[in-house]
């Protein structure tokens, strides 16, 4: 993970530690939001991992989906 990634992670890392215990375990997604923003920052870096995770967030509504939503891998056409 990078350093700028390890920055973007301390408000996920700090809510699993904090408020996820309080607010439960009622995600509709596996894995977690919070596990896949973890997962995208790691995997992705932290532009693309930021915007994944806003992008997952944003569909996380009554209306929205659920079940299993992994970090999407890389395409062939990415640089890195």
């Amino acid at each position: 993970m990078s350093p700028l990634a390890h920055v973007v992670a301390l408000p996920v890392r700090a809510y699993r530690l904090l408020l996820s215990p309080w607010i439960g375990h009622g995600c509709r997604f596996q894995p977690t939001c919070s596990v896949y923003a973890l997962e995208a920052l790691e995997r992705r870096g932290a532009v693309i991992g930021t915007w994944l995770t806003l992008r997952r967030l944003a569909r996380c509504h009554p209306w929205g989906g659920s079940g299993y939503d992994p970090v999407p891998k890389r395409n062939t056409h990415d640089a890195g």
